[in-house]
């Protein structure tokens, strides 16, 4: 499926051969993210991606970047999560010297022009504000304080208003001199193209690229006691909750037994609780669960947007779903549930950009990189029993949590109601 070569400066560099389509996506991972932060520089990582957007010395503003890649029918972003950070760019195939030449424009000329620092640091607290008006997206940042209290991995990815704005510009030039280096770097390509020509084409453009700075290492999580529920009072429609129990590593033997009971209890339309929640009872239009996988930790949510008067009772219903878990999963269910994680993987395969976010993703968090057919081969293999035991061994009272988004009063018995 796909070709890897490790260049003289040890940037890692992947190539998908994919004959049948007309694009090719180019996608840069960098092995760092929000976890890497200090609390005193909490969303840097972000900040030096929107930065990189914003002007070069051979593209001084940031319509000519973004006008380089729109100006040929191609597609240009970013990202910032927690444990990596990713610049792609997706044009058709005979643009690709283009893409190429932008996205490493971008990653190794950056100007960090002061005066776009200052405007972009507006723009990026307008971004935090923007989230925290959408109670959905604040409900989700809450349950990961919960979920891990006083960690990295708990804050929101952009930091907050008052870290982002205390950010220089010196100290993203030093985050960056640590973590941006061709070490922590993997080039992912897929499209219609050929592994040697990738290597020629990249190795003239990053191959002089050198750094041997030490990097900064993220902060392990070791789980501790804190409070299991926090309510943000709004005067809003609806009571938005999430509920949520520790989860399993990337590197966990059980992570794709835990995705596969996920899909069972809340991904998609024949999932456990939207037929139970929403076709059932009629109590929410909105109503998933999904599951994160971190290098040391992990966690299964649930989210729902509901009625306040109804929040009880949907939490009950939804504590109900998750206590049947432990029992034995029926062998039609199992059956169905397996057909979607694999068709689901197939689907999303198909594209340019989730070829190169698959191989690039994997290998940048865990330098090892797992086929479709190795993963499907897995997801045959997990058997109901299988299923029982993880969810016997993670669904316990004692490890959930909630938050809730609404007009719920602080001081609700929230908690009495998290009882397996």
């Amino acid at each position: 499926m796909y070709h890897k070569t490790t260049l003289d400066n040890g940037l890692r560099l992947l190539t998908s051969t994919m004959p049948h389509t007309r694009s090719v996506c180019i996608s840069i991972f960098i092995g760092t993210g929000s976890r890497y932060e200090p609390d005193s520089e909490a969303g840097i990582s972000h900040f030096i991606e929107h930065l990189l957007f914003k002007g070069t010395k051979k593209r001084p503003a940031a319509r000519e970047i973004s006008g380089a890649i729109e100006g040929v029918g191609g597609i240009l972003n970013g990202g910032t999560d927690k444990e990596l950070t990713v610049y792609w760019a997706k044009v058709a195939q005979h643009h690709f010297p283009l893409a190429l030449d932008v996205l490493t424009d971008m990653l190794l000329h950056s100007r960090f022009n002061p005066q776009d620092v200052e405007k972009e640091g507006k723009v990026i607290i307008e971004e935090i504000n923007m989230s925290k008006d959408s109670p959905s997206q604040q409900v989700n940042m809450l349950i990961d304080e919960l979920l891990w209290p006083g960690h990295p991995l708990g804050r929101d990815i952009a930091g907050s208003k008052e870290s982002v704005a205390a950010i220089t510009r010196d100290a993203m030039l030093n985050f960056l001199h640590h973590q941006y280096q061709p070490n922590n770097t993997v080039i992912s390509i897929a499209g219609n193209i050929q592994h040697q020509e990738m290597i020629n084409a990249v190795s003239q453009v990053v191959g002089n690229w050198t750094n041997q700075q030490p990097h900064l290492e993220y902060s392990t999580y070791e789980s501790k006691k804190s409070r299991r529920v926090q309510v943000e009072k709004r005067p809003i429609e609806q009571a938005h909750l999430c509920l949520a129990l520790p989860g399993l590593s990337l590197f966990h033997p059980q992570r794709f037994t835990l995705d596969l009971l996920n899909i069972i209890l809340g991904e998609g339309m024949s999932s456990r609780l939207f037929t139970e929640i929403r076709e059932r009872l009629g109590l929410a239009y909105s109503i998933h669960s999904y599951v994160e996988h971190f290098l040391d930790s992990g966690s299964v949510t649930i989210y729902a947007g509901v009625d306040p008067r109804n929040l009880e009772t949907v939490l009950n219903a939804t504590l109900e779903q998750l206590l049947k878990l432990k029992e034995t999963v029926p062998e039609p269910e199992l059956n169905r549930a397996k057909e979607l994680a694999k068709g689901r993987l197939l689907l999303r395969l198909e594209d340019s950009r989730n070829v190169a976010s698959w191989l690039g993703g994997q290998e940048i968090l865990t330098g090892r990189i797992l086929s479709p057919e190795q993963v499907i081969s897995i997801v045959d293999t997990i058997t109901a029993e299988e299923l029982k035991q993880i969810a016997q061994e993670m669904i316990i009272s004692s490890q959930l949590r909630l938050a809730v988004v609404g007009p719920v009063a602080k001081d609700e018995p929230l908690e009495e109601l998290l009882k397996l």
